[in-house]
Order: structure tokens, then sequence, then C-alpha cells
């Protein structure tokens, strides 16, 4: 595939280095110099100094042949003009944009992105990509992440083992038999700055971030093998009341109007904006760094804090205060991802990171044949890969054993006529089965033979 990406920030660095390695045809355009030459430096892709949104620059990009145009560049105006030349005058059949203005992405204006009006196939808004992930994430109580697959039928949930975790210090293969009626699947494992596809001989630690897939029905159970209660947060205190602060409380309050919502923000003149903006949340002008604002935020009866500052300093030490002041659990969103070891290791009890998640939803976009969706668990770890089996795939008549590569694939789940199955190693796959798949970045290849398509295009 001929891919065009517009935009070689952090995003669209991520993505070029993703397709090029997945042997595409990869093209990067920004109008920075010193981006472009890191680019260059780094990776095995085209690269052109110039602006995305010019068409003699598209040009020689290649969008007269080119299969999508991925624009994430640091202005709407340029992604949403790129794709609309690209489409105008190229005919790329693909075109996603990132948007993160409000003012485009207000529901009053969404007729602006209808197929009549501009030539945008997706439009992708961090911001609001962000809040969905986190408000998702709330709907467990003790989950710092939750992927819903199979129409909602598995989830992949992460937990941090602590000192109180019951299975901690026990063999993954052990877990189901201390807990006999329950079936889920370790797929990974963050242990201080080590990502790994976990073997079942591998013993759960203390510290451990342990991604499990589980049927939506033993989640409960799940987590009470984890040591955590199984319900929604009751009250969320938010830290920072930037987009995504008020993407989150607009989200929680739609989706979970049983939940108490306090927002701290600093400047006075936003404080006063977004109150106006929400209908049930309570919104406190205060420094998220202050004791005092924390407490009169009752922090202390908070189940979940999320640090949203654009600052990552002030959103690990706000955390990190909220815990001492008694929150049960935060999280703080660190653009700077080489950070994320140090910050979890100090007591955050996970990250977020706007870059995984606006990657990963692209992703989502990026694929063909029967592959319905890939999930990135941030770079270095691997992907989560729902597709199915068809007439074509080897790997019908093979054991789940057979597939389980040594920390290169683990069959997490099999959706077979709507029944969950989470496998055992003789579990055979059988045709139109939906599997769905942890696979380490090296065994990407391996993947797509198997399933006779290709992951990551269509």
């Amino acid at each position: 595939m001929r891919v065009i990406i517009c935009g070689a920030g952090q995003v669209g660095f991520n993505l070029a280095r993703y397709l090029s390695e997945r042997d595409n045809h990869v093209t990067v355009i920004d109008s920075s110099a010193e981006l472009i030459n890191k680019i260059n430096d780094r990776l095995d892709v085209k690269a052109i100094c110039g602006f995305a949104s010019h068409p003699e620059i598209l040009e020689s990009a290649g969008a007269d042949s080119a299969d999508m145009l991925i624009a994430v560049t640091y202005s709407d105006e340029v992604n949403m003009i790129a794709c609309e030349i690209s489409h105008a005058l190229f005919k790329v059949p693909t075109k996603i944009s990132r948007v993160r203005s409000q003012a485009y992405l207000d529901p009053k204006w969404s007729r602006l992105f209808s197929k009549e009006h501009l030539s945008i196939d997706v439009v992708i808004s961090p911001e609001v990509e962000v809040a969905k992930s986190i408000s998702q994430s709330l709907s467990i109580s003790g989950a710092f992440d939750l992927i819903s697959l199979a129409n909602g039928r598995v989830n992949i949930v992460a937990v941090r083992c602590t000192q109180d975790t019951p299975v901690i210090n026990t063999p993954i293969s052990h877990v189901t038999s201390l807990y006999p009626d329950l079936d889920l699947t370790v797929i990974g494992i963050v242990r201080e700055d080590y990502n790994f596809l976990p073997q079942p001989q591998d013993i759960l630690q203390v510290g451990d971030a342990v991604y499990f897939a589980v049927a939506q029905e033993q989640i409960p159970l799940a987590m009470n093998a984890f040591g955590f209660e199984y319900q929604a947060a009751h009250r969320l205190l938010i830290l920072g009341g930037g987009n995504i602060g008020l993407s989150l409380a607009q989200e929680i309050e739609q989706s979970y109007p049983g939940v108490h919502i306090e927002i701290i923000e600093k400047n006075p003149t936003r404080a006063e904006a977004i109150a106006s903006s929400l209908k049930n949340t309570i919104v406190l002008c205060g420094d998220a760094l202050d004791s005092e604002i924390l407490q009169e935020a009752s922090v202390s009866t908070t189940e979940t804090v999320v640090a949203l500052t654009e600052d990552d300093r002030v959103n690990t030490l706000a955390s990190l205060l909220a815990k001492r002041l008694g929150a049960m659990r935060a999280l703080a969103l660190i653009n700077n991802t080489s950070h994320a070891p140090l910050v979890t290791s100090l007591g955050v009890d996970a990250i977020i990171s706007p870059r995984k998640v606006t990657v990963s939803k692209i992703l989502q976009h990026v694929r063909r044949g029967r592959i319905r969706s890939v999930h990135s668990l941030g770079e270095n770890f691997g992907e989560i890969i729902e597709a199915e089996a068809v007439q074509a795939s080897s790997l019908i008549g093979s054991t789940v054993q057979d597939l389980n590569s040594d920390k290169e694939i683990i069959v997490a789940a099999i959706i077979r006529n709507a029944e969950v199955i989470i496998p055992l190693p003789a579990t055979i796959i059988q045709l139109e089965d939906r599997i769905i798949i942890m696979v380490a970045n090296r065994a990407i290849s391996k993947i797509e033979k198997l399933f006779s398509a290709r992951i990551d295009y269509y």
C-alpha cells in the first residue's frame, strides 16, 4: 500500500514507523525541516519538506497513485484541505484527518463532515478519543484501561497488582485453578520498564500491570481475583479543564449520569467557560498542586482522579498528591511516554498517552480483509488483533497450542456462534471463528500469513 502521512510530529512519526515496518510505501510531508531530518535519520521512508495542503507538494509525494492519506499536522485547516485536495485532484481513495478544535467538532456543525461537503472518510479527534478511552476504563473500579472487542462480548482489562492482590506470587497457569469458575487469558505484563507477552509459568509480581482478556459477564469475578470489587466509579475528580478535561466531563455526564464530577481548573476565565458548558459538574478554580483545593474537592473520598493539564510534571505531582490525600487511584496524562515507567514506579496507577490512543484509533481504519480491528498497546509492546478465520486461512484445524508462540503470539479468546470461548491449548480453530490475538510487533508478518490477509490496510 502507498500511504502519504501529512505531519511528522509524534503521531505522524509513529504511524510512519508502524506502516513502513510492514512493507508499505510511506511518504511523510511536513513544513519543519527539523522534523523531516529526524524522519530521514530514523526511518526508511520518503520525506518531503513542504506544506501538506499545497497541490505540488502532494503531487511530488505521489498522491496520484496513493491508496491512503493520513493528515495529522498541527493545523486542523491544513489537515482538512489536504484531504479535500487529495480527493479533488488526485482521487485518493481513503482520507483520514485529525481535527482537534472544538469549533469544528461541535455537534451543531456535524454536517460539515458529511460526504456531500468535505471529502474526509474518517475524522479523528484526539481529545474526544482520549476522553472516551478514560470514560470506558472508569466503568470498572480498579481497571486503568479497558478495550471492548467483539461488540462488547470480550474485554481487555488492565489492572495493577499490589501487595493485597490475591494472585501475586502465583504462576499465570494457576490463576484459574484458584478460581475454578473464572476463564481469562493473561495477554500482557508491564513490569517496571519491560513489556512482555507472558507464558503460563510466569509469576505475577507486586507492581505488575496486567492485561487480561475476559468475557463481559465474567468481569466481576476477574476483578475479584485481582483484589478489586467490581463497581463503577461514583466520584471523579478531573485536574485540568482543557479540551480533554472538558470532553471527559461531557462524556461522563452523558454516559454515566450517576457519577459525581468535579473539575479543578487554574485559569479563572477557562473555569467559568467550562462551567457554563457542563450541566452537573462542579468546577473549582484553583491549583491542582494545592492540597487545600484538593481537599475542598473531597479528594479523600474520590475513587478516581485524572490529571489532564498540559504539563506532564504537574500531572505526575498532582496525581501523587491526590493519592497521598486518600484518592483510591490516580491517572496522569503524559505526553512524553519515555517517562512512563518512572511515573508509574512513583505510585501513579496508570498513564494516559494521547499519542497512543490516537495512533491506535487510526490503525483501526488501516486494515483490510477479515481483520475486524487492531488495537495498539503501545510502543515495543504489541497489538490486539480481532480477525475472522476464513477458508483460505492456514490456521483452520490448528490448535491454540500450535498458534501460541513463545512471547510472540497468544490466542486470547474465540467467538464461535455467539459464544465466547477462553481457549485451552487443545482448542481447535474452526471456520468462521472470530479470534482475538495478542501479537508482538515482530510477529505481525506471521499473523498476516495465518489469516491470508494483510492486517494493516484495506
